[in-house]
């Protein structure tokens, strides 16, 4: 039988199919019974579930993430979707097709990287052509780079996410570059490819994407910054060092782009560049977020449901 994306399912429907289970939690109702609170996903998207009158046992044996054969019915709960289920039982990972369950970007990857390196290609300062260089020599991490996401939730959340939002702010980039010309194309360039390189260090994503454990310690801030350093001391080894003004102009696009530190930014931008790094990157993301949730609405309103990372409901009719 063929799988019923999450995307498809209407409320009132029979539900007797696999997901992906995420972040299970073991709760009390008022009254003191258990009740399990948890994600079911896969491809097109997540729902809520819900399953009533729980055990310690039943929870213990959900997989943190895995998959499971769902039975039960998908109900509106304040105005969202979500499944009430009745029984649940744990599938093995090698018995899925994992094409069903792990979203990936709908662009061409190849042509993708094939731009991304003819973009970089472009940087003129000859120390920033070797740091990136190094970049591009390392067959792993560039296979890396091509099929990591670009996040867990918020933006690009999908395999090859991270490529595509890189390819995405370099072609935004170029065409506004021309327009400001005490910018430094070179190091916004760079900054651009290697502003979250270390995503492929922080983010797993063999099963379900999560974070890998130096990611939860380090985050990719730090481990883009710190891979850029060991490029550096590599070339530096081979008798051609980068001069450190260009180091800290580049790391500290890095440390900044992020914007704010709220947002879990260790500096502030200080330079154009950054600056500019920073809003492309800040563009991007919001875009992405913006029309993944406008897609993925199940209702008919002309409103989807109350975005809590955009603190908005989001208009979704189009003027043709």
């Amino acid at each position: 039988m063929a799988h019923k994306f999450t995307n498809e399912i209407e409320p009132g429907e029979t539900i007797d199919d696999i997901y992906m289970v995420k972040d299970p939690i073991l709760r009390s109702t008022t009254r003191g019974d258990l009740y399990i609170a948890m994600f079911l996903s896969d491809r097109s998207g997540q729902l809520n579930g819900r399953m009533w009158q729980a055990t310690e046992a039943v929870y213990q044996s959900l997989p943190k993430p895995g998959f499971v054969h769902i039975q039960g019915r998908s109900e509106l709960y304040a105005n969202n979707l979500q499944i009430i289920i009745n029984n649940v039982s744990v599938v093995d990972a090698g018995k899925v097709c994992l094409e069903d369950f792990l979203a990936r970007t709908d662009k061409d990857t190849k042509q993708m990287f094939k731009e991304v390196k003819r973009i970089v290609g472009g940087i003129k300062n000859s120390q920033l052509t070797a740091l990136v260089g190094q970049f591009l020599a390392d067959a792993e991490l560039m296979e890396k780079f091509c099929n990591a996401p670009g996040g867990v939730k918020l933006h690009h959340n999908y395999l090859g996410g991270l490529l595509e939002h890189t390819y995405n702010m370099l072609r935004v980039a170029v065409a506004i570059l021309p327009l400001y010309k005490q910018v430094q194309t070179d190091l916004v360039l760079a900054g651009i490819f290697l502003h979250d390189i270390g995503k492929t260090e922080e983010l797993s994503y063999d099963m379900a994407f999560s974070y890998t454990d130096s990611g939860q310690l380090l985050g990719h801030i730090t481990q883009s910054l710190l891979m850029i350093n060991k490029k550096a001391d590599a070339l530096a080894a081979r008798g051609t060092p980068i001069d450190k003004p260009i180091l800290d102009a580049l790391g500290h696009i890095i440390l900044s782009h992020h914007g704010q530190y709220e947002f879990g930014s260790p500096k502030l931008p200080a330079t154009a560049e950054a600056f500019m790094v920073y809003y492309i990157d800040d563009l991007d993301a919001k875009i992405n977020q913006v029309t993944a949730a406008i897609d993925n609405e199940t209702s008919d309103s002309n409103w989807t449901s109350w975005q809590k990372p955009l603190e908005t409901r989001l208009y979704r009719k189009r003027i043709e």
